[in-house]
């Protein structure tokens, strides 16, 4: 009998023919699914069991509510570990962005179909989650976002991997902005695969039951696609239009240049009369200079490594946050005194001084000490 009290919910589905379908529930929706220790800690060793046993085909990823999938991680526990540690090293932070992106890493290289049903908001820690899987779904309800600029972050969960895979300029555009956008735009800029409404989204899980699965993973994943596939086709009345193939001309001119100063006076100043992007503008604008910095930084560093490296360098950064002070003071003013008000340390990107950016670079742990240094090339 499950108990609807856990934080993640934990059922194996029988099908026609014996395999069965396993489904994991973020049971978490008064805080719109948000990613907590104790959500990864069940997660992490089902999902590890669920991959070696035989008679489980595939795994489905969900949130309890229509409201999200994730809305990202437990940023309100990770501002206390923070501000019990004030400008000092937190362990808390690191044990919580360690187990995190071993989870992320998990469903990236997981040996079985994975489908995760994205709809409502998925943001940070849930799109972290998301990206990885091998069947990635979203619908009409989809918003998605890295607003990390906006507390003092930057796009973790392997964002220094995912914004480079898509279109020209999208991916730096997007964390710089924080920009939320939608199900057509998850498919354009390559974050989900398939588009189902939600109308339909019952009856694409009953479906999956009623596939006669087979031993082979190969199989497997193309039955599950071709299910998929059908029912996308009969959604796609209801696929909204996507603002980044609207605007991507526009978005891959603007970001085009040789310095973020550049870059940011490009996005910030331009003249359009679009709701959209004009609130892409405004949290670039209120966003933490220093987290533009880093991005910008991060993306470039990005493009020549491994998603096992990615992990690697974004653990040292999202540590050094934990201990510079930016991140702290951007969850205080958003989600603890909802000020609004944050006291960035610089008030401009081209005032961040290049030793602080070298800084969160440089490696914290000597050569293989790294917590994630068992994560296989990928």
């Amino acid at each position: 009998m499950t108990d609807k009290t856990q934080v993640v919910l934990f059922e194996e589905q029988l099908c026609d023919n014996g395999k069965k379908v396993a489904i994991a529930t973020l049971n978490s929706p008064r805080s719109l699914n948000a990613l907590s220790g104790e959500m990864i800690d069940l997660l992490y060793p089902q999902l590890l069991t669920w991959q070696q046993d035989d008679d489980i085909a595939l795994v489905l990823l969900k949130g309890e509510g229509e409201k999200a999938f994730c809305a990202g991680g437990d940023i309100v526990h990770l501002y206390q570990e923070m501000n019990n540690h004030r400008g000092d090293y937190a362990p808390a932070i690191e044990e919580y962005f360690v187990k995190e992106y071993q989870l992320d890493y998990l469903i990236h290289s997981y040996n079985k179909p994975f489908v995760v049903l994205g709809g409502g908001i998925v943001m940070g820690g849930g799109l972290g989650m998301m990206v990885g899987a091998s069947h990635r779904i979203v619908t009409e309800s989809s918003r998605i976002a890295m607003p990390e600029i906006s507390i003092g972050l930057y796009p973790d969960v392997g964002g220094s991997y995912f914004l480079n895979k898509m279109p020209d300029g999208i991916g730096l555009f997007l964390g710089l902005t924080g920009a939320s956008i939608n199900a057509a735009d998850a498919k354009y800029s390559k974050l989900a695969d398939y588009f189902i409404s939600q109308d339909k989204e019952a009856q694409f899980v009953e479906n999956l039951l009623a596939i006669n699965w087979g031993d082979t993973v190969s199989l497997n994943h193309e039955k599950l696609s071709a299910l998929t596939i059908e029912f996308e086709q009969l959604s796609q009345t209801k696929l909204p239009k996507s603002y980044l193939r609207e605007h991507q001309a526009l978005i891959s001119q603007l970001v085009n240049a040789d310095s973020l100063k550049t870059i940011v006076d490009n996005i910030i100043s331009h003249d359009i009369d679009d709701k959209w992007f004009n609130r892409g503008q405004k949290s670039l604008k209120h966003g933490s200079p220093l987290s533009a910095q880093i991005t910008y930084r991060q993306l470039e560093k990005g493009r020549g490594l491994t998603l096992a490296d990615c992990f690697r360098m974004e653990l040292n950064l999202s540590v050094k946050s934990g201990q510079f002070g930016e991140f702290v003071e951007g969850v205080r003013a958003l989600l603890i005194d909802k000020d609004n008000q944050p006291k960035w340390r610089y008030p401009s990107v081209e005032e961040v001084d290049e030793s602080t950016i070298d800084w969160f670079f440089i490696n914290k742990w000597d050569e293989g000490k790294h917590p994630l240094q068992s994560l296989t090339i990928k």
